[in-house]
């Protein structure tokens, strides 16, 4: 073994002891790419939909629409169990909190009165004890929510008996809960908290504490507390591991067992939402009563009541990555128990995954360190499809969540190590040219030009390139305010922030020019769609700029934003190695790119950040589009069409977009026929526009002032010939 390979061997083991001791961590980053793994494992397999027992009564946009705004007054509430327990439902649970004195309710309307006889008060039906009447001696569970204030515990309708150590630790912790109404509590006959991921930060929902804990007692969630009555079972058994404190194995509620982790909380096993999970309210209300399929869905289901209207704010999102509603996951949690298909980590996964990585990055260590890169990038690949497909069956067949980054991250960084270090040592040519193109250009067109053959040029070369300038809007004005300090820390965060967007999409940064930038695509190698990744990284420069703004990253305070001016353009340009034989710069002249600084200028006069000639137009793909006009841009001798870039494919599918541009039809074919457009229209395409981008305010306050940029060649020539007169 030379000197060199005991000094890669030394490295390597390095690297894997700081890869296991990562490991062993377990960070929140790991943490999250772990759960993204397994989203996707359920999106590749998502639990098929099974038509079982289990129904969501939805108060839905139809529902709001037919019986009035939410809140419903409680007699309504009422009327939906009595028809629901009509038609045979086992079991009715609500994932609505009834926290509060029903407002609707006729006492509570007339208490407000002024004169109205105390002893009438008394007459008056009150709608809380009439929905407590109807779900006295009926199967319905009530849910409540987490607060952060005060002490109060709601009461617990069932038993639980233990096997092995103490689970009281275990679960999330309750310190309060939202009070229900009294005589609703004490109606009920089950009662079970609605949280589906309390502490989390997470906006998916993975997982569903099915109990939460106050030290002394546990709380069972509104899913198992439903399949407890439905069950009419009085008892929930909690398994704990043997010898194992404030740990939960399994719980089983009546005839159903439920592994669970070790905290209490269930794996969910989504399915994609299905239209035959759900029942609207209004159908179930309906005054002629409900229908056979009514009937036939409701009778001998489990029901769960809730909302998906937009406005209600019950949404959520699953790991299939579909928005849907709160009340879903609950009913979902209840059909995966009924399926029996489950989702489970063991708890020997972690040592798996710690000992994968050491074993892996050992063997890759002395597999870099004797054989050829070639050789140890196949081992490596092996590596990783086993991993992979070992992951994938234990997930596909077995139900079980096994990281397969742990494997791979330890084969792949060891390998890159390893194989970087052997660079490192003998290509000198492929460090020079890093040295000479790093600052320009993506480490993507990079590793393209070091492994393509003549893929580099030195020279000029005449291309097709989609050329961008971006500059700082009143950068002069903002300059004289500030110290030569402020202006170079200032402009040091805008254009590092900015630029990173142009390194990301492939492009090449020629240069920054003040407080400007000026970067060209599909040089000094061909670059697939390089129109639409220059459009692309404008549109990231708006967001990032948003950011920054709302941050005040610039330290200006809220009352002064930045704003900055983008112009892209397609065409040809010679682009190369340019200056003395000892000092050069990479960069593209000509024609192309003096109408690119051009209509970056324009964006000022036609009131808009992101201005794209017609030729970049045709090639951008399917992005949200606005004509701005044809502008007389200087230097040139007809007149050039330009177009606003409001957004992305997303944005340009979108309705919205759609409804915007029928109005920015209608109003620029009112300017190109020399009528001034309807105010009406005028004022419905900003409504439509500050929807979508806030940048198209100013441009349609401006439109109807640049008549001329619409009305064609002839047009402009009598407008210049009224100004020279």
């Amino acid at each position: 073994m030379t000197r060199t390979q005991l000094f890669g061997v030394i490295v390597g083991l390095v690297i894997v002891a700081a890869l296991t001791t990562l490991r062993a961590s377990d960070p929140p980053l790991l943490r999250l790419a772990r759960d993204l793994t397994f989203d996707e494992y359920q999106r590749l397999a998502p639990r098929s939909f099974e038509n079982v027992p289990v129904r969501v009564v939805d108060i839905d946009e139809a529902s709001l629409s037919e019986f009035g705004q939410w809140p419903w007054p409680r007699d309504r509430i009422a009327a939906l169990v009595d028809r629901l327990s009509e038609l045979g439902a086992a079991v009715i649970a609500f994932d609505i909190l009834f926290s509060e004195p029903d407002r609707l309710s006729p006492r509570s309307v007339m208490r407000d009165v002024a004169g109205v006889d105390p002893d009438l008060l008394g007459l008056l039906p009150d709608n809380d004890e009439i929905f407590a009447r109807s779900i006295a001696d009926r199967p319905v569970v009530l849910g409540f929510g987490l607060s952060n204030a005060g002490d109060y515990r709601p009461p617990v309708k069932a038993g639980f008996a233990f096997t092995g150590e103490s689970p009281f630790d275990a679960p999330p912790r309750l310190t309060a809960a939202t009070p229900l109404r009294s005589q609703l509590e004490t109606s009920a006959a089950g009662l079970g908290h609605i949280s589906l991921n309390p502490g989390s930060r997470s906006a998916v929902v993975r997982a569903v504490p099915l109990l939460l804990s106050d030290g002394g007692q546990l709380y069972p969630n509104l899913a198992i507390e439903a399949l407890r009555v439905a069950q009419g079972v009085s008892t929930y058994v909690i398994a704990g591991a043997p010898d194992i404190p404030d740990t939960i194995t399994l719980i089983k509620v009546g005839a159903f067992v439920v592994p669970v982790t070790a905290t209490g909380e269930l794996w969910l096993y989504v399915s994609p939402d299905r239209a035959e999970r759900y029942v609207s309210a209004g159908q179930v209300l309906a005054p002629a009563g409900a229908s056979s399929e009514t009937r036939a869905a409701i009778e001998g289901s489990i029901v769960f009541v809730g909302t998906s209207a937009a406005g209600l704010q019950d949404i959520r999102t699953t790991a299939l990555g579909h928005n849907v509603p709160g009340v879903s996951l609950h009913a979902q949690t209840v059909e995966q128990v009924l399926s029996g298909r489950f989702l489970s980590r063991p708890d020997w996964a972690d040592g798996l995954e710690i000992l994968a990585i050491a074993v892996a990055g050992i063997l890759l260590v002395l597999l870099t360190t004797f054989v050829s890169p070639a050789v140890a990038l196949g081992c490596g690949l092996m590596i990783t499809a086993l991993a992979l497909v070992a992951s994938w069956s234990a997930f596909l067949y077995g139900g079980l969540l096994l990281d397969p980054l742990a494997p791979i991250l330890a084969g792949s960084i060891t390998h890159f190590a390893a194989t970087a270090y052997r660079f490192l040592v003998i290509d000198r040519e492929r460090r020079v040219v890093r040295r000479a193109f790093g600052q320009y250009l993506s480490p993507s067109l990079l590793y393209r030009i070091e492994h393509t053959q003549d893929a580099l040029r030195l020279g000029g070369d005449d291309r097709e390139l989609t050329i961008m300038f971006v500059d700082v809007r009143n950068f002069t004005e903002m300059s004289e305010r500030l110290t030569p300090g402020e202006v170079v820390r200032f402009l040091n965060t805008l254009l590092d922030a900015l630029s990173r967007h142009v390194i990301a999409n492939e492009g090449t940064l020629d240069k920054f020019i003040g407080d400007s930038i000026m970067a060209f695509w599909n040089a000094p190698v061909d670059v697939a769609d390089h129109t639409g990744k220059a459009v692309r990284a404008a549109l990231a420069m708006r967001e990032t700029l948003a950011r920054l703004n709302e941050s005040d990253a610039f330290g200006f305070g809220s009352k002064q934003t930045v704003a900055i001016g983008v112009g892209i353009h397609t065409g040809v340009a010679c682009v190369g190695n340019m200056g003395a034989e000892m000092h050069f710069n990479y960069s593209a002249v000509g024609d192309a790119v003096n109408v690119a600084a051009r209509i970056e200028a324009a964006c000022k006069d036609v009131g808009f950040d992101i201005l794209i000639s017609d030729t970049a137009a045709k090639a951008a793909g399917r992005c949200a589009l606005l004509e701005a006009g044809s502008l007389g841009l200087k230097g040139k001798s007809t007149r050039t069409q330009v177009f606003a870039v409001v957004g992305d494919e997303r944005v340009a599918a979108s309705p919205q977009f759609s409804e915007l541009q029928h109005l920015h039809e209608q109003l620029i074919g009112s300017l190109r026929l020399r009528f001034r457009p309807r105010r009406e229209i005028v004022n419905a395409a900003k409504l439509k526009a500050s929807a979508l981008c806030g940048g198209l305010s100013d441009f349609y306050r401006r439109i109807t002032r640049r008549a001329e940029h619409f009305a064609g060649e002839q047009m402009a020539v009598e407008n210049e010939g009224r100004s020279a007169e």
